[in-house]
């Protein structure tokens, strides 16, 4: 009997093996490096756009007392 992991990687196999299995691995990297890059640039603008809202907020706080 073969394990659900061995089922899977044979699957996998046979994909990539195939002229259509490659071009949906391709499509899935694809996708996995716009995923990664989209997460690095959030990461990359979050401290930014923190500083600025608290910047605004405390603005406005001033302004009102």
């Amino acid at each position: 009997m073969i394990s659900g992991i061995s089922k899977f990687l044979f699957r996998l196999q046979v994909l990539i093996l195939r002229q259509e299995g490659q071009d949906l691995v391709e499509y899935a990297l694809v996708v996995a490096l716009i995923g990664f890059g989209a997460t690095a640039a959030i990461s990359g603008i979050t401290s930014p756009l923190k500083n600025g809202f608290l910047g605004f907020s405390s603005g406005i706080s001033s302004a009102y007392h």
